[in-house]
């Protein structure tokens, strides 16, 4: 059983103040009463003589960037960008009783009765069945008449924004088709309540792999649309999403004044604030501050798991502390063996999502409770993940070139049972394009030629999370033609067009397109 003790020494305090530049913790109460948030030039009074909290500190700079609106786009401009080729099914005429029973569900449309019946039905079943996919239910969505959200219940209509909003990494494919449906609710003047206007913000926030700028401009223009035109109060939710899309632009201030509005409005921190608060000292490169904002964690009564300690490590290594790092994965194998004594569970992207959520209701519910929040400590794992694992990998890979440390790590991952993913064969592809075709280094050909054999073997045994993609391919390519010359690479590229899975032609001249790139300046004659 793992203590609440264990958990507040996984890390070394060393005692540092706090700098007065911090931003706000719970451990200080609310200094600022609940004001209007001043956005974008509105005249709002407020309590701070006259003037708005934020408008001092300097939001309205963003004024100064380029707007590009990202919602009141036609649905024209979406399917174009996505390029989306959708097809009629050819089904026959309707009975005439159909049609009429139709027609008194929806009189104020005309319409081709039983095609457009027919496709509401598949989008119903599609949005009931959770193995759908995001492109099965929006091809389906598009075959309606725009905009296609008047056709649909309002249960429908939340369990349609629900299923395009869950999704491991968010992406402009994913962005587009959720703004999309923002749009057609504007048009169609149908309410949005607050969890889709949150996702909505994150969408225009998160879409890339990193967040600049134009994300935070894009998330504070979608915040002003959901407070001052819907009428829908922010919740902790939008804030932390905010705070979120500030610190990794790396926008501080910005952060701080987020942080401060969510305590002049009364809102509790929960425990994605906390994360978060890890999170930002790490962006900040404050490892002091991270151990500050973990002990905070902890003693707020919130409950630690692998996905916190994550963040800690994370964290600290981004703040350049790998010690700190190592030795925090260290004290986790450590509680496992001791501690538990049980195997690392399994467990995918959606479960950790979840269990943050079933967490954070536990925590508030067993507040002022230390036997019930001591119990619910004591359930959860803090063993290394999958995650864990990338996180030092990614970190050799892109920054130390140890190779010898990938290895040992690799060789604990199969110590721990944790099955092999194709998001470590990505990274360790990377090192070798990153660190190999240069004398005396440790990423040799003959050791590429091990790690390809290895993702032949796993592909073979068809592992579940190992399959031969875009970016799999990508770099794969790259990794050849920096180690092993034009000739060997020209015969991975034919036995890689054997195995991988293309999902369309635009993402198969992409990768053909980055192939002859890669390929470009290497000769035999390099070797």
């Amino acid at each position: 059983m793992v203590s609440r003790d264990d958990c507040l020494h996984m890390l070394d305090y060393y005692g540092e103040p706090y700098d007065v530049s911090s931003p706000p913790t719970a451990s200080e109460p609310p200094h600022f009463k609940p004001s209007v948030l001043y956005i974008d030039g509105a005249d709002v009074p407020t309590q701070d003589s006259g003037q708005s909290r934020i408008q001092n500190l300097g939001i309205r700079q963003m004024d100064a960037y380029k707007r590009q609106p990202v919602v009141g786009r036609s649905r024209k401009h979406y399917e174009t960008s996505l390029e989306y080729r959708l097809s009629d099914d050819g089904t026959g005429t309707t009975a005439q009783a159909k049609n009429t029973r139709f027609k008194s569900v929806y009189p104020q449309l005309d319409l081709p009765i039983l095609e457009q019946k027919e496709s509401i039905e598949d989008l119903q079943t599609l949005l009931d069945d959770k193995t759908s996919s995001h492109e099965q239910i929006y091809g389906v969505y598009c075959r309606l008449p725009s905009p296609g959200v008047q056709f649909l219940s309002a249960h429908y209509r939340i369990l349609l924004f629900h299923r395009l909003s869950v999704i491991e990494v968010k992406n402009r494919k994913a962005m587009l088709r959720y703004l999309n449906l923002v749009d057609d609710m504007k048009e169609a003047s149908l309410p949005m309540n607050r969890m889709e206007w949150n996702s909505a913000i994150s969408y225009a926030g998160r879409c890339f792999w990193h967040v600049e700028a134009s994300g935070v401009q894009d998330a504070l223009l979608m915040w002003k649309e959901m407070e001052q035109e819907a009428g829908v109060r922010s919740g902790n939710v939008t804030f932390n999403v905010l705070f979120d899309i500030a610190t990794k632009a790396g926008k501080f201030v910005l952060a701080e004044m987020i942080l401060k509005e969510m305590q002049a409005r009364g809102l509790e921190y929960n425990r994605f604030s906390y994360v978060g608060f890890i999170f930002y000292y790490g962006m900040k490169g404050d490892g002091g501050g991270v151990r500050r904002a973990y002990r905070e964690f902890v003693e707020a009564g919130q409950i630690v798991d692998t996905v916190v300690m994550n963040c800690v490590i994370a964290s600290l290594i981004r703040a350049g502390e790998l010690p700190a790092a190592e030795q925090v994965y260290e004290r986790m194998k450590r509680l496992l063996y001791e501690k538990t004594a049980q195997p690392v569970p399994d467990s995918d992207w959606t479960y950790s999502r979840d269990l943050g959520r079933v967490l954070d209701k536990a925590a508030r519910d067993a507040r002022g409770d230390e036997q019930r929040l001591h119990r619910l400590q004591a359930e959860q794992y803090l063993a290394p993940n999958l995650r864990t694992f990338c996180i030092f990998i990614d970190h050799h890979v892109h920054t130390t070139g140890e190779l010898r440390r990938v290895t040992a790590l690799l060789e604990e991952m199969q110590s721990l049972q944790i099955p092999i993913h194709g998001r470590v064969f990505l990274k360790i592809f990377q090192g070798f394009w990153r660190h190999g075709g240069v004398k005396y280094t440790s990423w040799t050909r003959q050791r590429l030629e091990t790690v390809w054999e290895s993702l032949l073997v796993a592909l073979d045994k068809e592992l579940e999370d190992v399959h031969m993609m875009k970016w799999m391919v990508v770099w794969v390519i790259r990794a050849f033609a920096k180690c092993c010359g034009r000739e060997r690479t020209l015969q991975i590229w034919e036995q890689v067009r054997d195995r991988w899975k293309i999902s369309g032609e635009d993402e198969k001249g992409a990768v053909e397109y980055l192939v002859r790139y890669a390929l470009k300046g290497y000769s035999d004659d390099n070797f």
